[in-house]
């Protein structure tokens, strides 16, 4: 689990430390505002010629609220680990092959598999109403909406930077449609 201090949660790319996050809110704070002012000029002017050309995004920084993560981890241990492992990284063999049943096992909840490929109120959806034909039961009704966002915030936390970088671009493009 992340590194957990001051009631939150967050993590910036391999190698970087607090100095660095204060360096690159300082430096996008900057850049937002030069861009802003230059925005602002060439909106009165009418000519967009002088505004900046986009740079190369920002990384990710996780913030996540300390005690939802920790309740959804204590969630997750109650009611979900018995299938995808106690620590979100499935159980022995592979998730891809279906059993005996024809039932495909619970996959991972890390990085290894697929569940960062959903946006969240996907991942909402899925432990809400389960997934028909599979071992996933339907935790609404049982478990609170509170419990459930917990849960997908727990979920979020096993996943890597890169990964997390790349769900972070699925999230955002789900929210603006």
């Amino acid at each position: 689990m992340p590194e957990i201090e001051s009631g939150r949660v967050g993590r910036v790319l391999p190698g970087r430390g607090a100095a660095a996050v204060r360096t690159l809110i300082l430096a996008g704070t900057a850049l937002l505002l030069t861009a802003c002012g230059q925005r602002e000029a060439a909106d009165a002017t009418g000519d967009r010629a002088g505004a900046p050309e986009p740079g190369p995004p920002l990384p990710i920084v996780r913030v996540q609220d300390v005690n939802q993560v920790r309740l959804g981890q204590a969630v997750y241990q109650r009611h979900c680990s018995v299938c995808h492992g106690p620590d979100g990284r499935g159980q022995p063999g592979d998730w891809r092959v279906r059993g005996p049943d024809g039932r495909y096992p619970p996959p991972p909840l890390d990085d290894s598999a697929h569940a960062w490929h959903h946006p969240t109120a996907e991942l909402r959806r899925l432990i809400a109403q389960g997934v028909p034909g599979s071992a996933m039961p339907a935790w609404q009704g049982r478990l609170s909406e509170g419990e459930i966002e917990a849960v997908v915030a727990y979920i979020k936390s096993l996943w890597s930077d890169p990964v997390y970088a790349v769900w972070y671009d699925i999230e955002r493009r789900a929210l603006e449609n």
